[in-house]
């Protein structure tokens, strides 16, 4: 029997995947000496990771936090699920950013209304800023519709009323 043969299309090796921040002196340790920058949708606290001796930077190490002040449990877990949806696709697209860094992204209270695309576009702002990556210009923001997890806005917004038409006053008899 013959062994079967390696696939012929060449594929790019996978980047590596962010590793994640456990433990809870991981995440102080990151609060205490690292950076803090505040976007509407998150705040994003970073310091350079320690470096393992005789390697490249490694992928950055990623923790993500909600406190209750945002909500109850139900929206801080969504909270939390768009957190790392946007750096899953933020790292996925970009997978020199942040290299060798350690990332706490924490929840606010606007980021389960925010546009999912203004909450991309909120991180990879906060990752300029501090100096973890220095990747491509923002993209512009994008209209509420383009992305179907949108929630819709806060306070059930309607279109604005319709002003009624002019009707002209009949003559006077």
């Amino acid at each position: 029997m013959s062994e079967p043969s390696p696939p012929t299309s060449p594929r790019a090796a996978p980047a590596l995947a962010p590793a994640r921040l456990k433990r809870r002196g991981e995440f102080l340790r990151v609060a205490a000496r690292g950076r803090r920058v505040a976007r509407p949708g998150l705040v994003l606290q970073a310091m350079p990771a320690a470096a393992p001796a005789g390697s490249g930077a490694p992928p950055p190490r990623l923790g993500f936090t909600v406190t209750r002040k945002v909500g109850g449990a139900v929206l801080r877990n969504r909270v939390r699920r768009r957190l790392k949806e946007a750096a899953r696709l933020t790292f996925r697209e970009h997978p020199e950013a942040a290299r060798g860094w350690d990332l706490v992204l924490i929840g606010r209270e606007g980021t389960a209304r925010r546009g999912f695309q203004d909450l991309r576009a909120d991180l990879e702002g906060a990752l300029r800023q501090l100096g973890a990556w220095s990747g491509a210009p923002p993209r512009p923001a994008a209209a509420p519709s383009d992305h179907p997890a949108s929630p819709p806005p806060a306070g059930g917004a309607r279109p604005a009323a319709r002003a009624a038409p002019a009707v002209p006053e009949a003559p006077a008899p």
